[in-house]
């Protein structure tokens, strides 16, 4: 919880630097990992730059490369490798990747980004139990868990612990406002008892033995819903270290996908943002276009499995294959394809530079302070 001179502080033009072990950002922001090409290294290397964090996403990084039918794995590896290049050709800020636990290839990405050199892997979609054992004896890599509770923070710590003499660097606890696959049960995602609001407090309680163990800090960052520059004071307010954010960073001209894959979040309605069942079996939040009206409808989009790229996933029984459908919004084939999106993707009403984004969260998160500060 900030104190008043911490207020007073941001009321005079400063936000707090979002420390994660020895990397340390003026701007408290972490840019999501959208996968499907939707997070490269235009995107990530630009919000480095700026001061932030920037994310590239693995999920099938490598789908357009021309082995990916036959060499799936290798494939994308290939691609990762060449988009953390690129990027640390364009920033010298800090870069992260997004790995996904359901994925099939996550441990050969999770090597991949180490061997590279990346500075935090995120790591989500399932706990990482044993992502610690990729790591070298020199490793600079963070870890950075994303979880939906402070119990599975709890997990992790204790796992990571016992096994690996390893303690997670930060956690990201992502909240049921986010966009793309859920970590919560259908009926758990409108429950006010499982918001970000009452997770954050939850995790930063759950980690807080562990640091006192330790005497390393163990920050938490917020993920979900959160838009404005007054929504990230709050959560910093609440003892947050930074706040992660993906929907904002889609609507940029710097993001890496086609811009009518952008122009879905300017379309979009409130009421067009709509939970699905992923073919992997979890919930997502996308939004509802022709695609996904089809598939609501029993229509069999695709017939067979692409890429065999989820463990989770059931070729016999998927309606469609994710990778391809995803891969083809991005490139603006919305007919064969649809976007997911957090649930106020219906606020974006034009394409930005990310430079102006930040300038604007940082004014919104002035004002908050500024607000506050008059109260106390």
């Amino acid at each position: 919880m900030m104190q008043i001179s911490d207020v007073a502080q941001h009321s005079s033009g400063q936000w707090p630097a979002l420390k994660i072990g020895k990397f340390s950002v003026p701007v408290p922001i972490i840019q999501g990992g959208m996968g499907v090409g939707i997070s490269l290294a235009n995107l990530a290397a630009t919000v480095a730059n700026l001061g932030g964090i920037g994310v590239i996403a693995t999920a099938m990084i490598g789908i357009n490369e021309p082995d990916i039918q036959t060499h799936s794995t290798q494939a994308n590896v290939n691609a990762l490798v060449r988009e953390i290049r690129l990027a640390r050709s364009k920033t010298n800020g800090v870069l992260g990747v997004n790995v996904m636990v359901a994925t099939t290839d996550f441990e050969a990405l999770t090597q991949a980004a180490i061997t590279e050199k990346i500075d935090i892997i995120f790591a989500g979609a399932g706990l990482p139990l044993a992502l610690p054992k990729f790591l070298e004896p020199d490793s600079q890599t963070k870890l950075v868990p994303i979880v939906s509770s402070g119990r599975a923070a709890t997990i992790l710590c204790k796992k990571w612990l016992s096994g690996f003499h390893y303690q997670p660097d930060a956690f990201v606890v992502e909240g049921p406002l986010a966009g793309g696959h859920l970590g919560f049960e259908r009926d758990q995602i409108d429950d006010p008892a499982y918001a970000l609001e009452r997770l954050v407090p939850q995790v930063i309680e759950a980690v807080k033995p562990f640091e006192d163990r330790s005497g390393k800090a163990i920050p938490v960052i917020a993920a979900g819903g959160i838009y404005t520059g007054a929504d990230i004071y709050k959560f910093l307010q609440m003892g947050a270290a930074g706040v992660q954010m993906g929907t904002r960073f889609v609507a940029t001209h710097e993001c890496d996908a086609d811009d009518a894959f952008k122009q879905m979040y300017i379309n979009a309605r409130p009421e067009d943002l709509t939970i699905i069942k992923s073919p992997i079996g979890l919930p997502g939040r996308a939004i509802r276009n022709s695609f996904l009206r089809g598939v609501e409808a029993g229509e069999e989009m695709f017939e067979m499995c692409l890429f065999d790229c989820c463990k989770p996933c059931n070729p016999r029984t998927a309606p469609y294959c994710i990778a391809a459908a995803l891969d083809n919004a991005r490139h603006g084939k919305l007919e064969d394809g649809f976007a997911f999106a957090g649930a106020n993707a219906y606020r974006v009403t034009e394409i930005i530079s990310v430079s102006e984004l930040i300038a604007s969260l940082k004014e919104e998160y002035l004002a908050a302070a500024q607000v506050e500060y008059a109260r106390l």
